[in-house]
């Protein structure tokens, strides 16, 4: 007895196997049944988006042998996902070291009055932190600020840093930094009334901040001028969700962290 196939189609009828082509963006195609010819922009489940020379765009369904490349018939298959891709920066703006643990910490420290601040300075300088092993502790108010570092004994091996709000000449806070004395511990501190206004206006999606006037809690009224919600908490964390990096703080708080993360980390 002949052994027959099941598929009784002449070899001459049967459809030709094409190559698979992954959708990529950039790659020109020609879909026939419209004569579209155009590059790819977009590659989704089952459909994939063309724009032509013209800037026109047309969505087709991802068929078997449903498109034309350099004039032969190809399927088109969505490209596989690519893998992530490692920042070579840090959001400090340093060389990122993939894979890097962090450092025992240090026996030094850096002091960092304000909650606010302190989040700030984790959201920017976190990375760096970790790989120098510098641990950054919250410091509620500064009026004891002589008696902590005391406390802390700072010494050759245990440097303190300390990042204080509106640190100008002639403040309270710029005569409590005065009556620290150590050589091992240095107090350094920004120009604004508080750590928000140290985030640039247009990474909040303000125009500018507003002027607040003497006698009222700044935050208040500070979420009062621009129309948010008396709620200090969430106005942080929307505050906070516009920086992405260095480039979202201003310059004059910039520097001074990055003083005292030297300053900490120096050798003897």
């Amino acid at each position: 007895m002949r052994q027959y196939s099941p598929d009784l189609t002449p070899p001459w009828k049967k459809p030709r196997s094409v190559p698979e082509v992954p959708a990529d963006p950039g790659l020109v195609v020609e879909e026939p049944g419209t004569g579209f010819c155009g590059a790819v922009i977009r590659c989704e489940a089952g459909t994939v988006t063309l724009e032509d020379r013209f800037g026109k765009h047309r969505v087709f369904p991802l068929e078997p042998r449903g498109f034309l490349l350099e004039g032969k018939v190809v399927t088109l298959v969505r490209p596989a996902a690519a893998a992530p891709v490692r920042p070579s920066r840090t959001a400090s703006g340093s060389v990122a070291v993939p894979g890097a643990r962090a450092r025992v910490a240090r026996a030094g420290r850096i002091y960092v009055e304000g909650r606010h601040d302190a989040e700030l300075v984790e959201r920017v300088w976190g990375d760096d932190l970790r790989v120098e092993g510098v641990v950054v502790e919250y410091l509620e108010g500064v009026d004891d600020l002589p008696a902590v570092v005391d406390a802390f004994a700072p010494g050759p091996d245990a440097r303190l840093g300390v990042l204080v709000d509106h640190l100008v000449p002639g403040s309270k806070e710029s005569r409590i930094a005065e009556a620290v004395t150590s050589e091992h511990a240095l107090v350094l501190g920004h120009p604004y009334i508080d750590v928000w206004e140290a985030v640039k206006p247009s990474s909040v999606g303000i125009a500018s901040w507003p002027r607040v006037p003497r006698g009222q809690d700044w935050k208040t009224g500070v979420c009062r001028a621009l129309g948010w919600p008396d709620n200090t908490g969430a106005a942080w964390q929307r505050i906070l969700s516009g920086v992405r990096s260095y480039k979202d703080l201003e310059p004059a708080l910039l520097g001074r962290v990055e003083e005292l993360i030297d300053f900490v980390t120096a050798p003897e």
